[in-house]
Formats: structure tokens, sequence, C-alpha cells
């Protein structure tokens, strides 16, 4: 029992610098895309979650949920403007739930035949560890086109 209260104080206290630095690099993130959108005459709106995104097309067909099997065309890069992937214009198909957190969140906006932009900040992209060759902590954008919702 005399354990008990330093290992709750010990968990509390990482817990909270774990929030703090977590806070910094979404003000950091945010700060990045708010200059990447002045620098190139964007606006966008920009949701709870910290994701901006733009509709340059809505799209007239079906709409999808968080949930949906969707194909999208797309192409990822970093602000400085390096492509990281692409996919090819007739699109690749997958469920929304398996995904990085910024499609599952930023696809539903657009219906199909819908284009558009979705900055996402680190924490709904690849975080702090990153994966094929994406730093950690790093901004993404990409260019989505929702070609067909099953």
């Amino acid at each position: 029992m005399k354990y008990l209260l330093p290992l709750l104080m010990l968990g509390f206290l990482v817990n909270s610098c774990a929030k703090k630095k977590a806070e910094e690099q979404a003000a950091e993130d945010d700060k990045i895309i708010q200059q990447y959108l002045t620098d190139h005459g964007l606006t966008a709106t920009k949701t709870s979650t910290g994701l901006y995104y733009i509709i340059e097309t809505q799209g007239t067909g079906q709409s999808c949920m968080s949930t949906s099997d969707v194909k999208v065309a797309y192409k990822g890069y970093f602000t400085d403007g390096s492509v990281f992937d692409e996919s090819s214009a007739a699109g690749i198909t997958f469920n929304l739930q398996g995904v990085i957190a910024g499609w599952t969140e930023g696809i539903p906006f657009f219906k199909e035949g819908g284009k558009g932009k979705l900055l996402l900040p680190s924490a709904l992209g690849y975080g702090k560890s990153g994966a094929n060759g994406i730093p950690g902590n790093t901004v993404l954008i990409f260019d989505v086109e929702l070609l067909q919702v099953f």
C-alpha cells in the first residue's frame, strides 16, 4: 500500500508530460499547416481534431461514412512539395477503417466525384513514429478524388 501512492503519482507525471508533448506537437503542426495555406493562397476548413480540408469539387454521387469501402485516387506529399506516395488515376480500394485517421475523418467530406485536399497534422497521419520513409511528427498533404463508394 505504501508504494501505491508514489506509483500513482509517477503515472500521473508521465501522462502529463506525454499530453503536454502531444499538445505542443499539435500546435507546431497547426502553425506549419497555416503557413502552407498562406504560402499557397489556399483557404481551408479546420475540424476539431486539427484536420484541414479543402473541397475543390464536392461531387454529386453517393456519400460515404467513416466505415465505408471506397475507391480513391490520391497523391501524398510533404509541405515542401516532395511526393511520398501516389496512386494511379484508377485509384485504390480500401475500407476507411483501415487507413490513417486523417483519411477516415477527411474522405467522408466528399461525395463520389469529389476532389480536394486533406492537410493532416502528424497525429492524424503517422504520429511520432512515422512509417515507410515518412519521418515522425510530419504534416502530410493529400490531393484526393473520391472515385467510388461501395
